[in-house]
């Protein structure tokens, strides 16, 4: 659906609305001027899905499902997906805009009134040609106005037991979070509802990430119900052949030309780090870097990014966080003008105030890629507020100056400077992508034609900055800001390096000298990797990437599998602790008794994925017959598998990975220790000298001696 955007926008500025917690992010049904920022639908698989129902229910399909569940947590797309449906409806029911009309009066109730927590319309009295269709819509779940007195999760109840018993001409479409899902359950579990029971049992299911997930459109064994999870499906990733994934598309919009100031209007001139960020993003390839780092940022931490998220850090990137009450600093072009005038204040003035100090440093991280990873070293302040003290500097010249900024500005960012609604997200993000934690064997590419490995980049600014500067500022990939405050630093480094300044104190300017590196050479890696999506573990990133999305014939889950094999079966046996339970710890050797079975297969486990969204998640089975369980392709599991191969130690695995490994062999241990099948070829070892007990030919058992005798 096509839409124009507002003839007034202007961006930043307009950018700022975007965030969660302002109007352009929150939708509210039948407001268009609430959640839809692009001013165009942004299109999902579960979009595509809703319009086929609608033509199948206005077309008299057999079969087509009466009652639709979209499940999930806020910002994930449920009010917009509803309330293009009933665009569709009204539209597949010629009732020429009847349909939203009425609803659009239900869900506007006068002041004062809350929303029905059940809005009831007669959808087949307003088409064209009258039917019978009832449609009841329920926004949210969680809402009980009209209902007082009773609990959400017992209304749904009530309302899902009633629409199974109910008239076949009877619709319903309700948004629901999980929580009030395993409450209604609960609800009719405690109740003895067995078929409302059954109902809401089968649709957490299909609606759960896990390897066992039912078939939810149409239900698995109630046809007439649909349910979809709307934190499944990754924003970052096309729904169909042809079509960009809504963060694409989204992107887009928020950085088209169309929308910006013109060159030369902006009060910042090119010093404006937003202006800046938008004419980077226009382009075709650092658009496409940022969508990768952010779907890595997915794949590595196992969390969706929502409608809401990306809203607010699109909002965030282009156009700042700006803290609350800064008047007509707010607008972001004019803060960053605020900005340069407090730098050229700083700069004449003889006593410089401490926002005129920091505003350089500002300016230089407020560009989107400093925004993206945003921390630095957090013992950096201290160490320079120290080292100023021992070598008994001032503010008195432009390289002392340079010093005092960076502490400030350090010390600033200890405190809250992101958006809250995005703070956990974009603080996950930095630990798992940081593009100064990037390899020093990585290529990065400088221009259309150089590339330089990031080793020789971290070797030149390792010896000076002055040195980092004349062998990047060849290819021309800072911003103005950036080579300025990085010369700056680099007078400060110079300092620190005279004679009249190291004999005070060498260890104290040595220390300093240490910071100021560091920090100039992750604003340049930052800086220019960001654009090329050059990040921390790029290649493990990659290959678990086309193991999730491409690896449709399971070639490469095959391979990880051997891995994992060889992972749970240490030497060519299986092993079960019989003297412990999951969780605790060993006892001395002398006291151990360890089942040892044959080698456990593993498996690579293929998910269906008709009537369900594609997961998010690959699987392995391990083992066979009673004791088959499944496991998890997560992040760190691929990640430490990758790393085995080159050659890391087991005993250096992540914590993570061993708990998720002996959580595979507690879940095994149990079945294995009582299948029949399995005990025949199985020994017992005992105490430290390998002693094991085994079954012999006629079936009695037999100890046997470590080294084989009798």
């Amino acid at each position: 659906m096509d839409c124009t955007a507002k003839p007034d926008a202007r961006f930043p500025r307009d950018l700022l609305e975007w965030a969660g917690h302002h109007s352009g992010g929150v939708k509210r049904l039948f407001d268009p001027a609430s959640g839809r920022p692009a001013r165009e639908l942004l299109r999902t698989h579960l979009i595509s899905r809703l319009e086929s129902w609608v033509e199948e229910i206005t077309s008299g399909t057999h079969g087509a499902p009466r009652i639709l569940l979209l499940v999930g947590g806020p910002g994930n797309g449920k009010t917009e997906a509803i309330e293009h449906t009933i665009n569709c409806l009204d539209k597949d029911l010629a009732a020429g805009g009847k349909l939203v009309e009425e609803l659009s009066i239900r869900f506007h109730p006068p002041p004062g009134q809350p929303v029905a927590r059940v809005v009831d319309v007669d959808a087949g009295g307003l088409a064209s040609i009258p039917r019978p269709m009832r449609l009841s819509i329920v926004q949210d779940a969680s809402a009980t106005a009209g209902h007082e007195g009773q609990g959400a999760p017992a209304l749904l109840v009530q309302e899902l037991s009633a629409l199974l018993e109910g008239p076949s001409e009877q619709y319903y479409l309700c948004c629901v979070n999980r929580g009030v899902l395993d409450d209604a359950l609960i609800h009719a579990l405690d109740h003895g509802l067995g078929e409302a029971c059954r109902l809401l049992e089968t649709v957490t299911r299909s609606v759960s990430l896990s390897s066992t997930a039912l078939s939810c459109w149409p239900l698995d064994g109630f046809p007439e119900v649909a349910a979809w999870p709307m934190d499944a499906e990754s924003l970052l990733v096309s729904p169909e052949d042809g079509l960009p994934s809504p963060a694409q598309a989204l992107l887009a919009y928020a950085t088209a030309p169309a929308y910006w100031l013109e060159p030369g209007e902006c009060p910042a001139s090119d010093a404006c780090p937003f202006c800046h960020s938008q004419a980077l993003l226009v382009r075709e390839e650092p658009r496409a870097a940022l969508i990768r780092i952010l779907r890595w940022y997915e794949l590595a931490s196992g969390k969706r990014w929502s409608f809401r998220d990306l809203f607010s850090l699109v909002s965030y990137l282009l156009a700042g966080n700006p803290p609350a009450g800064q008047g007509q600093q707010g607008d972001p072009c004019q803060r960053a003008a605020h900005l340069l005038e407090l730098d050229k204040a700083g700069e004449r003035a003889s006593k410089p105030r401490r926002q005129q100090l920091t505003a350089a440093f500002y300016l230089a991280a407020s560009r989107y890629q400093h925004a993206l990873f945003h921390r630095w070293n957090p013992e950096a302040a201290g160490i320079l507020q120290q080292g100023i003290k021992d070598l008994g500097l001032d503010k008195g010249t432009s390289e002392a100056r340079a010093l005092f900024g960076l502490q400030y500005f350090l010390q600033e960012r200890k405190g809250s400077y992101l958006p809250a609604a995005i703070a956990p997200l974009l603080e996950s993000l930095v630990d798992l992508l940081d593009p100064a934690m990037a390899s020093p064997d990585l290529e990065i590419e400088v221009s259309g034609r150089s590339k330089v490995l990031l080793g020789e980049l971290d070797t030149r600014f390792s010896r000076s900055i002055a040195g980092g500067i004349d062998f990047v500022r060849r290819y021309q990939v800072l911003a103005r800001t950036e080579l300025d405050l990085l010369r700056r630093l680099a007078g400060a480094d110079d300092l620190l390096s005279s004679p009249a300044i190291r004999r005070r104190n060498p260890a104290a300017a040595s220390r300093m000298q240490r910071v100021l590196r560091d920090f100039a050479c992750r604003l340049v890696r930052r800086s220019v990797c960001t654009r090329s999506a050059v990040v921390s573990d790029i290649q493990v990133l990659e290959a678990f990437q086309q193991v999730v999305e491409e690896d449709d014939r399971g070639q490469r889950l095959f391979e990880v599998a051997k891995q994992v094999r060889s992972l749970l079966n240490p030497g060519q046996d299986f092993e079960v602790s019989l003297t412990t339970t999951f969780g605790q710890p060993l006892p001395p050797k002398q006291r151990q008794a360890i089942l040892v079975v044959p080698v456990q297969p593993v498996r690579a486990r293929h998910l269906p994925t008709n009537g369900r969204p594609r997961s998010p998640i690959r699987f392995l089975e391990v083992g066979k017959g009673h004791s088959l369980q499944p496991i998890a392709l997560t992040y760190d599991l691929f990640k430490a598998v990758k790393e085995l191969e080159r050659g890391l130690s087991q005993a250096s695995l992540p914590r993570t990975v061993v708990a998720l490994l002996d959580t595979t062999k507690a879940r095994l241990s149990g079945p294995i220790v009582r299948d029949p099948d399995l005990l025949p070829d199985a020994r017992i070892r005992i105490g430290m000298d390998g002693t094991e007990v085994g079954t012999s030919w006629d079936g009695s058992f037999v100890s046997v001696a470590a080294e084989g005798q009798a």
